[in-house]
């Protein structure tokens, strides 16, 4: 993989403890400031506007800004007028256009479509400040607001969408977001690169739609086009035949059957002889790497595989084989008279790049403009610090793979002990505790493939399933020692891990499970089995419960060792793609058996292009050869289904009884049903017990034994609401009789009493 240029090649160092640069222009006003009559670029996102690297808006401005151009900002717009859309006037050069931090859909819809009641990347929580798919409506508005004007569109929405794709929630199979927002070019997966080049290519006067050979966009061409000559198109379904496959030629046949072409081939020249040509190995590869990337591999067309659900998986499944940017070739599939093209996905950024892309001078907080609005996302990353991207576990029902990429990018340790330095020296409010050093996966930090090579051939769905590779590294004295080095700074009391962990990972390394459980743990450390049955499991490709009972051990033992009392915090989903009822049935039982009380859970969202949602759509595993007779996924979709797989994930709750006990004698299953030790839940009539009494409040549950075992429930802290205050009116969890109950983990831990503000 032959990497370009560097991206600050010609950007003039600075410590990142310089001041920072003032806040990018959101109004008239501030460019006024600036002494601006224009902007180069404007960014338009569906968040608000916080100048801190967590946030793509403030990233990509920040950068562009150090290659030299003027950027503004238009945050959260009204998308129901175009002069919003005027605000900083016609751009030099370009928009840029986002949905934000998240996908649009899945920012404003739950898992069961209905409106979210708040938006945490927007002031005060405030839902409704961003429209339905913001990538497309912001695009036709821009190009509304300044007609000619180029429009490029990014983030993880606009990535997700860059193909033919199914909408969980209009229920269909939909064109690529190229067709209904109108851009000139969408940039996939991590940006830097392609934007810097097609910017300094726009500004010498390139004319956006001749830029056609930058890893990582997307953009719509005549049916049929090709860059040059060269290029050659192989048929996916060559690469993986999905259905019935045409019968082979007789070799030995002598004579054609159609006389007519038989004249024809008996008039045609002589075939030139060509000498054999004994090539090495490495020339050998070297010959195919070159072909490949001069190969595009066509996709069944739009119009194929919104019909056939069949050769919908069998897209997909392509589309995620040529997702390594060391082998993968260039995609394209068919719109009516136009082709979507994609470019081989972007090389992953070396490490001083992703240090310098960190280092850039962030203001670390809000716009002004917001006074002291409580912005909920901001709140949640304000003492955190990013160190890696990427994330090589491929979980069908997770997206960052699709968008980051599986090679795992990681800053410098000297890059992020800064960061810690400016947190502690410039952050308002910092009391001295870091709340977490991650990023889509706490413990993925430099672990790479021991040998480049290797990992540029490589065409594995996933580095750790069904097996870790005996080629990746899962050395953590790195990541040890950037904990180490970080704790020890003057100044911070505490460097708390908040991103899930990789726990399958992690028991390959127990120095490092006994650094985290022994220094970086702050009582509660959560992680994401996500199931039980190794049915679902192998859907997700997510590692069995074994995995889990093997950190569990080392996660008690060092606790112990430690003389702390901590718990584990389990993460699942419910009416995952190949859960059966039963499925959920048996992961219900394990959550009684380890008297765990779930108080936040999740129904599975399908998600555009992620590989559970091609199961939930198509009814077929592209995890595997996809044919009209290949392995077919049970999904749950009826909405009465997915509340009763949601329901076992909370069984102590009464509000959900009538809905087990239905689902138990439907299943046959009503043994189940009872006050004893082994039941799930109460007979009916159990729910008076728990029912509010006067006033509102629900009877408190039956208080455990002081002689009961410690330490063996874990119930998720209490959900928060929208403005960050306790969730108020939660039902008393079912009990099992006082003799019985085990402790859990709201009762074990004692918390201090806040001191007054003096």
């Amino acid at each position: 993989m032959n990497s370009p240029a560097n991206l600050f090649a010609n950007v003039a160092k600075r410590s990142s403890r310089a001041p920072a640069a003032p806040f990018l222009p959101m109004s008239r006003a501030e460019m006024d400031k600036l002494g601006w009559d224009s902007c180069d670029i404007i960014l338009i996102t569906g968040d608000a506007y916080i100048d801190h690297p967590s946030f793509g808006m403030a990233l990509v401005g920040r950068l562009l800004e150090a290659q030299g151009y003027r950027v503004g900002i238009i945050s959260q717009p009204d998308w129901t007028s175009v002069e919003p859309f005027r605000a900083l006037g016609k751009p030099n050069l370009y928009w840029g256009i986002t949905a934000g931090n998240m996908d649009s859909m899945v920012n404003r819809y739950t898992a069961d479509r209905k409106i979210r009641s708040d938006d945490a990347y927007t002031p005060n929580g405030e839902p409704n400040k961003r429209p339905d798919r913001a990538v497309t409506v912001y695009c036709q508005r821009a190009r509304e607001a300044f007609p000619g004007v180029p429009v490029i569109a990014g983030s993880i929405e606009a990535s997700l969408r860059r193909i033919a794709h199914f909408d969980y929630w209009s229920d269909k199979v939909r064109r690529s977001v190229l067709f209904e927002s109108k851009a000139d070019l969408v940039i996939f997966g991590n940006a830097e690169r392609a934007l810097v080049e097609i910017t300094r290519r726009i500004a010498a006067g390139e004319n956006i739609k001749t830029i056609r050979d930058l890893r990582g966009t997307a953009f719509l061409v005549p049916h049929g086009w090709l860059p040059d000559e060269e290029w050659t198109v192989h048929n996916s379904t060559r690469v993986d035949v999905p259905g019935r496959i045409d019968a082979q030629p007789n070799p030995y046949a002598m004579a054609l059957e159609d006389p007519k072409q038989c004249a024809l081939d008996n008039a045609a020249p002589e075939p030139a002889v060509k000498p054999i040509v004994i090539m090495t190995r490495e020339e050998r590869q070297a010959a195919a790497k070159e072909k490949a990337r001069k190969t595009v591999v066509r996709l069944p067309s739009f119009e194929t595989v919104s019909e056939d659900p069949v050769m919908y998986a069998h897209a997909s499944r392509v589309f995620h084989l040529e997702s390594n940017p060391g082998n993968a070739r260039a995609l394209v599939q068919q719109h009516g008279d136009r082709d979507v093209w994609l470019n081989a996905p972007p090389l992953p950024l070396a490490m001083d790049e992703m240090d310098g892309v960190y280092d850039l001078p962030y203001a670390r907080a809000p716009h002004p403009s917001y006074g002291k609005a409580h912005i909920p996302a901001w709140e949640m990353i304000r003492y955190s610090v990013n160190i890696m991207r990427g994330c090589f576990g491929g979980c069908t029902f997770c997206s960052i793979t699709e968008h980051e990429g599986r090679i795992i990018q990681s800053r410098s340790e000297p890059s992020i002990l800064r960061e810690i330095e400016l947190i502690r020296d410039t952050t308002k409010n910092f009391a001295g505790t870091i709340t977490d050093l991650g990023g889509p996966t706490a413990n993925m930090y430099r672990l790479a493939c021991k040998d480049k090579k290797i990992e540029e051939s490589c065409r594995r769905l996933s580095c750790v399933y069904p097996t870790i590779c005996s080629n990746l590294g899962t050395d953590h004295s790195k990541l040890i020692s950037l904990y180490r080095k970080a704790r020890a700074i003057p100044g911070i009391k505490k460097i708390l891990i908040g991103s899930g962990l990789r726990y399958d990972l992690a028991v390959r390394s127990p120095e490092y499970v006994k650094e985290l459980v022994t220094h970086h743990v702050g009582g509660l450390l959560k992680i994401a089995p996500e199931h039980t049955e190794e049915a679902t499991l192998s859907k997700m490709m997510k590692p069995g419960i074994g995995a889990y009972d093997e950190f569990k051990a080392l996660f008690d033992k060092y606790s112990k060792e430690a003389g702390k009392k901590q718990y584990l915090i389990p993460y699942f989903i419910a009416a995952h793609p190949g859960s059966t009822d039963e499925d959920m049935l048996n992961l219900a039982l394990w959550l009684k058996k380890n008297n765990f009380h779930l108080d936040q859970v999740q129904t599975f969202t399908p998600t555009p292009m992620a590989m559970a949602t091609t199961m939930y759509h198509s009814g077929k595993n592209p995890l595997h050869k996809v044919t009209e007779d290949s392995e077919e996924v049970v999904t749950a979709k009826s909405g009465k289904t997915r509340k009763l797989h949601k329901a076992f994930l909370r069984y102590y709750d009464p509000e959900n009884w009538p809905v087990l006990r239905e689902g138990l004698k439907r299943m046959g299953r009503g043994d189940l049903i009872g006050n004893g030790e082994r039941h799930l839940v109460p007979p009916a009539g159990a729910e008076q017990d728990a029912a509010p009494q006067r006033g509102g409040e629900r009877r408190p549950p039956v208080a455990p034994r002081s002689d009961a075992p410690k330490g063996r429930v874990i119930e998720v802290a209490t959900r928060r609401n929208g403005r960050g205050g306790e969730r108020r009116g939660e039902p008393a969890p079912f009990m099992a009789p006082p003799s019985k109950v085990k402790a859990g983990i709201l009762s074990t831990i004692k918390s201090k009493p806040k001191a007054g503000r003096k």
